[in-house]
């Protein structure tokens, strides 16, 4: 391993660690998938069903993760910016583990909620999570779209493995053992790897961002040099009415979302849908939401990110709308794809943008500082669309909701440029 953090007799390296950082961030990425975020809703309809319990109570936990994130948000954004993930991705993955675990023996909805706290308090699962998403750009400028856009690919192949897998687990074992397994799978992977290979910046271990030579270097020709970057503080970002733009934007598309993500898998299942055939076309939204969130970071360098991301926002609010009519399988699928696109526009603007726009000094601490706000607001849309459906027997008025809120967004990102230091 330390090899790969040493410099050639060219002054360059022949690897530079900063991919290291990227394939661990992208293996996290894909074992997350499989505890407790893209396929919790895999276990809303045989949970509820064996224990009695209504639709808002797991639209009430995932309020209790993204309230408990919004709560430690700025202090694990402080905490990344001296510190870094090598420690704190490891306690995240256990603290986290121990709470699927959890989930294997709850008997009431109260004990769904306080566990899914717990998953919150540390913040490893969610588009927005900051101990997977802030490495990344603290070692990466230059190429830092196309690093989002490789570790983006971690979640297509996590789909395409843990959430049949999920099924298959909940179906041969019952969804307390499903629990227990994947919670397992997730502490063995993911522990060792934070450990032994993550590493805060590259000033850390002597290099510079995108593996470039520094200024005061000699280099040779075609060397590239180190990309001088404007660094926001966090006391500088909160003065730009950019900074609460995108917090707006933000806040209303994780609302948004809340209302359709979670239940749409359970109201597919209502419908009569095949459960298993439904834990594919889920698969296959996560594998579009890592293809657009590729896409999307390799194009950044071409069309600005907030283009694509009113892109992302439109195709949202469209899958909703297909969502709201989906009563056959192939509408169901193609609702999958559009809402997963678009899904993967949004958590590419949100990993990407903070840092495009404010530097990488104190990505950490502004993000820290954006995500409660944008959780506590996006946390309301589950529970609120579990209550309409109990209410109503229909999730339909707070999809349409939802829809509204994703289109006026894609207008406001639209209008939200980088900001400038006087």
């Amino acid at each position: 391993m330390m090899q790969l953090m040493k410099r050639a007799g060219n002054g360059r390296e022949p690897v530079f660690y900063g991919w290291v950082i990227v394939a661990v961030m992208a293996a996290t990425g894909a074992v997350s998938m499989g505890m407790g975020s893209l396929n919790f809703g895999l276990f809303i309809k045989p949970m509820g069903d064996d224990l009695g319990i209504g639709r808002a109570a797991f639209g009430w936990a995932q309020t209790a993760r993204q309230g408990a994130s919004s709560a430690t948000s700025p202090l694990i954004g402080w905490l990344l910016d001296r510190y870094g993930s090598r420690v704190m991705l490891p306690v995240a993955a256990l603290a986290t583990g121990g709470a699927l675990i959890g989930l294997a023996y709850v008997t009431s909805a109260w004990h769904l909620v306080v566990l899914f706290i717990v998953m919150g308090l540390v913040g490893m699962s969610g588009p927005g999570a900051l101990v997977t998403t802030v490495p990344v750009l603290k070692w990466f400028v230059r190429n830092r779209g196309k690093a989002v856009a490789f570790v983006g690919l971690g979640i297509p192949v996590g789909a395409l493995l843990f959430i049949p897998l999920t099924q298959v687990l909940i179906n041969e074992i019952g969804w307390r053992g499903a629990w227990i397994v994947l919670a397992i799978i997730g502490i063995v992977v993911i522990v060792p790897l934070a450990a032994l290979f993550v590493r805060r910046q590259p000033e850390d271990v002597g290099l510079v961002p995108d593996g470039d030579l520094p200024k005061d270097s000699g280099g040779g020709a075609g060397s590239m040099r180190v990309v001088e970057e404007v660094s926001w503080t966090v006391r500088e970002a909160v003065r730009t009415t950019t900074l609460w733009r995108l917090v707006i934007v933000f806040s209303m598309v994780h609302l948004a979302t809340g209302t359709v993500a979670l239940h749409r898998i359970a109201a597919f299942m209502d419908r009569g849908m095949d459960p298993t055939l439904i834990s594919f076309a889920t698969a296959f939204d996560a594998v579009a939401a890592g293809g657009s969130t590729f896409l999307f970071g390799m194009l950044v360098k071409w069309i600005p990110a907030r283009f694509l991301g009113a892109f992302g926002f439109s195709m949202l609010a469209g899958a909703s709308v297909l969502t709201i009519y989906a009563t056959n399988l192939p509408i169901m699928f193609i609702s999958m794809w559009i809402f997963g696109m678009g899904i993967g526009g949004m958590m590419f603007l949100n990993n990407f943008i903070w840092a495009d726009y404010f530097g990488r000094g104190s990505v950490g601490g502004i993000r820290g500082l954006a995500n409660p706000i944008n959780l506590v607001v996006g946390g309301i849309g589950a529970p609120a669309a579990g209550y309409v459906r109990d209410w109503t027997g229909s999730y339909d008025p707070a999809w349409w909701v939802g829809v509204g809120l994703m289109s006026g967004a894609a207008v406001l990102i639209v209008l939200t440029g980088a900001p400038r230091k006087g």
